[in-house]
């Protein structure tokens, strides 16, 4: 019986050191590590704040935000739960055995914008168009649930329309140039994965703004979900999204 090859693109980790290749895009990736004990103690004592999250998966599932208190101690939370640890080796050996066999990486944590009390990045979409161009389909905000630490959708995160989020945070000319560099940074994200992967034909890239707004790739996602943009009021970016993906599922078959 023929074994499956795993998908390298299903790799968080493989995607993260495929666009480190690119000088322009690097400057976007937070730092980034695979989980172990060494890289652990580093990122939390150097940035405070970490996410860690297994290399494969998807909607947010299994992602822990840690932190290392000002007076000592460490906490994550997970899910809806928080836990406490007076010291680094209870802390590690927890995480440890919350990872149990599966690869998990370790990214800075970026403090990101709130609306309302809660965290919020934004989602791009970028897709072959029917001239065979890569463009910007799609632009998108996702609320996170008050009550846990990813925006997805799937997690109880609220699709929003960027301007909502960001008005009390950029005026509207800051704004359309943010909607300009980030649309140019989805494009030149997919032509550079493109030359490795000539099939790929979407991509979904999550970036976090932080509070110096400042953006930051959280993730690329291959198979991004196209739905999230009819909970919009203005359904412009969704039939456009919906008409591209319609096109390049028509060429596949």
């Amino acid at each position: 019986m023929k074994v499956k090859k795993a998908d390298p693109l299903q790799s968080k980790w493989y995607k993260t050191k495929l666009l480190l290749q690119s000088g322009f895009i690097k400057r976007y990736i937070p730092d980034t590590r695979r989980f172990s004990r060494s890289n652990l103690e580093q990122m939390i004592y150097s940035y405070g704040m970490i996410y860690v999250k297994p290399e494969r998966g998807t909607y947010g599932n299994g992602v822990i935000r840690a932190e290392r208190g000002e007076r000592g101690g460490f906490t994550y939370q997970y899910e809806e739960t928080v836990r406490q640890f007076d010291t680094f080796e209870a802390f590690h050996k927890s995480l440890a055995k919350k990872a149990g066999r599966r690869r998990y990486l370790i990214q800075k944590g970026i403090h990101l914008l709130k609306h309302n009390s809660r965290r919020f990045d934004i989602r791009v979409m970028v897709q072959v168009s029917p001239k065979g161009a890569w463009e910007a389909t799609g632009i998108i905000g996702r609320l996170g649930h008050p009550r846990k630490i990813v925006t997805n959708y799937h997690s109880g995160g609220k699709p929003m329309a960027i301007e909502a989020l960001l008005q009390s945070h950029l005026s509207p000319h800051r704004l359309a140039r943010l909607t300009e560099e980030l649309n140019t940074l989805g494009v030149r994200m997919a032509a550079h994965m493109q030359k490795t992967y000539p099939k790929i034909h979407q991509i979904g890239v999550d970036v976090g703004l932080d509070r110096s707004l400042i953006p930051w790739i959280i993730e690329v996602n291959m198979m991004p979900d196209p739905y999230i943009f009819n909970q919009l009021k203005d359904k412009s970016m969704y039939k456009k999204v919906m008409r591209y993906r319609r096109v390049q599922l028509k060429k596949k078959q």
